[in-house]
C-alpha cells in the first residue's frame, strides 16, 4: 500500500459571491486514520467534504484523494470511496433492496445481490430488505445509509454527522460498526459531527475550523490539555466563542 496520505489538501480556497466558504486550508489524512472535521454551522466542513469528494471545484488550491487529483481524477478514485449522511434521502418507493440495487450498480460492485444480503445480516436489515424506504424508522433510515456507504468496501469513507437525530443505543451501534469496519478493512475515515462525545470516542486526531480556517489540529489528549479542559465539548466552546484566544493573549 502507497505511504501517501489519503487525503491532502493544499491551500485550499473556496469564494462564493466574494465570500470564502474555505480559506486557504491545508491538511494531510494519513490511510488507516480515522479523523475528526469539527467547527459550527458556516465553519466551512460540508464544502470541504464536497471539495475532496470533487463534487465542488475549488477557486484554487489542490486536493489529492488516494493519490487522484480532484476533481479532474475523480473517475479514477470514485468506486474506492463513499459518502454517508442521515442527511441525505433515498427515493422513498424503492424497496432497500432496490436502493442498494442502484447504488451497487453505480459503483461497479460485483455480485451486488450477495454483497446486499451479507450487508443486511451484518447491519440488521434482513428482515427489512423489500419494505419501501420511505416505511422505516429514522434508525432503520441510518442503517440503510450505512450499508449504502459499505456497499462497495470503501478505502475512504466520509461521514457528515452519521448519528445525528439517533437515540443513544442506535448511535452507539452505528459508531461500533464503523470502528469495526476501520479496523477490519484498515479503512480512512473523515468524520464531521457536533457530538463532542462521538468525536471523542472515534477520532485519532482532530481538526477544527472556523469562519472557513483551520483553528486547531491535534490529538485529542493535546487539545484537552493546550485549552485546560475535560471534554472537547468544551474545547469547542472555547474554539467557537473566541475564548482559545483571550486565553493566548492573556499569556
Amino acid at each position: 500500500m502507497s505511504a501517501s496520505p489519503a487525503i491532502e489538501v493544499e491551500r485550499l480556497v473556496k469564494i462564493y459571491k466574494s465570500v470564502p466558504a474555505v480559506d486557504g486550508i491545508s491538511f494531510a489524512v494519513d490511510r488507516g486514520s480515522i479523523i475528526g472535521l469539527l467547527g459550527g454551522n458556516g465553519a466551512g466542513k460540508t464544502t470541504t467534504i464536497a471539495m475532496i469528494m470533487g463534487l465542488i471545484t475549488p477557486t484554487s488550491g489542490r486536493v489529492t484523494v488516494l493519490g487522484a487529483r480532484m476533481p479532474r481524477q475523480r473517475y479514477a478514485v470514485l468506486q474506492r470511496m463513499n459518502f454517508e449522511s442521515p442527511f441525505v434521502e433515498m427515493p422513498m418507493r424503492l424497496s432497500i433492496r432496490q436502493n442498494l440495487t442502484v447504488f451497487g450498480m453505480l459503483y461497479g460492485v460485483p455480485d451486488v445481490g450477495r454483497r446486499i444480503e451479507k450487508l443486511g445480516a451484518e447491519l440488521d436489515l434482513t428482515d427489512l430488505l423489500d419494505r419501501p424506504t420511505g416505511r422505516l424508522s429514522a434508525g432503520q433510515k441510518t442503517r440503510v445509509s450505512l450499508a449504502k456507504a459499505l456497499i462497495n468496501m470503501p478505502e475512504l469513507l466520509l461521514l457528515d454527522e452519521p448519528t445525528a437525530s439517533l437515540d443513544p443505543d442506535t448511535a452507539d451501534w452505528v459508531r461500533a460498526r464503523l470502528e469495526r469496519y476501520r479496523r477490519e478493512r484498515n479503512a480512512t475515515v473523515l468524520l464531521a459531527s457536533h457530538n463532542m462525545a462521538e468525536v471523542e470516542r472515534l477520532c485519532e486526531r482532530v481538526i477544527i475550523m472556523k469562519r472557513g480556517r483551520i483553528e486547531d489540529d491535534d490529538t485529542p489528549p493535546r487539545l484537552l490539555a493546550r485549552y485546560g479542559r475535560r471534554t472537547l465539548e468544551e474545547v469547542f466552546l472555547d474554539v467557537a466563542r473566541g475564548r482559545g484566544e483571550l486565553r493566548e493573549a492573556a499569556q
